[in-house]
């Protein structure tokens, strides 16, 4: 982070600010923390399964190591894809987008309530067979993968990487809120999973990439960027007049959505977006 700071300064680029930056590395100290407890409950419940209902027993190899780079990052892809277009996932997972600023401390950003359910999107690898500690640490090698692309230190890299791999030109169009840049490039290590499903958006030259959240949170205060989602979340799922139906569709529904027709999910800001620069 030093260094990055020293880079950016030098290239003339402002992508640190101490209060976002102290924040950021809040964050990231609690879901240390938490992790704590979250692992617990991720371990035994993997375990569960895999002691007790696992289709196969995939021996620990080099070539099962293999399988499972590609099916955490299937699995990653998924999770992460979701916890955009699912108010319930995106109310721990928003922590991650709500800086304003884009560098190595925000990929500490991270959540202190997600740990504990959105593991449910690899469940059905130690019921395949993978054993829990492999895929514990392919979990962490995906997870210290995706730190060094937090930067605007890197422009591009080499086009076959590019085409590839995650980089930080794809990923800082993920932390984009330009209606063009929502909701792509949802990538682990592995950007063909955006290419192949239809998610992906390059980094475009003449469209800066302008970081946070579509209504930013203006909060430095580490509990309210955790839990502020939640509140606003449940506040429009249980509170006024509304039918039971539309109360769990706030829960299920993608962020933006209203019952009664007046909200706009990421979708809608990104057809009016291009409507109105279709010439340009």
């Amino acid at each position: 982070m030093l260094l990055e700071l020293y880079l950016t300064t030098k290239q003339r680029i402002k992508s640190y600010e101490a209060k976002d930056a102290f924040s950021s590395i809040a964050m990231g100290l609690g879901n240390v923390i938490l992790g704590f407890a979250s692992k617990a409950v991720v371990l035994f419940v993997f375990f569960l399964i895999y002691d007790n209902f696992r289709l196969f027993t995939i021996p620990i190899a080099w070539w099962s190591f293999i399988l499972l780079f590609f099916a955490d990052d299937f699995a990653y892809y998924w999770f992460h894809r979701v916890s955009h277009e699912c108010r319930l996932f995106w109310a721990s997972h928003v922590v991650h987008h709500s800086s304003e600023h884009y560098n190595l401390s925000t990929a500490l950003r991270q959540t202190w309530s997600g740990g504990f359910y959105t593991f449910i999107f690899w469940l059905w690898l130690p019921l395949l067979g993978f054993h829990p500690a492999m895929l514990l640490l392919q979990m962490s090698v995906s997870l210290l993968y995706q730190f060094w692309i937090h930067t605007e230190t890197i422009d591009k890299m080499p086009k076959w990487f590019e085409a590839i791999f995650n980089t930080p030109s794809h990923h800082r169009v993920h932390h984009g809120s330009n209606p063009m840049y929502l909701d792509r490039n949802h990538a682990g290590i592995l950007i063909i999973w955006d290419k192949l499903f239809g998610t992906f958006q390059a980094e475009l030259k003449d469209e800066k990439v302008r970081y946070g959240l579509v209504t930013n949170i203006n909060t430095y205060n580490p509990v309210k960027i955790a839990f502020i989602e939640w509140l606003h979340m449940l506040k429009d799922a249980f509170t006024g007049q509304k039918s039971i139906k539309h109360r769990f569709l706030y829960l299920i529904k993608p962020p933006g959505w209203k019952h009664d027709g007046t909200g706009k999910v990421s979708d809608d800001l990104r057809n009016e977006w291009l409507e109105n620069n279709s010439r340009k």
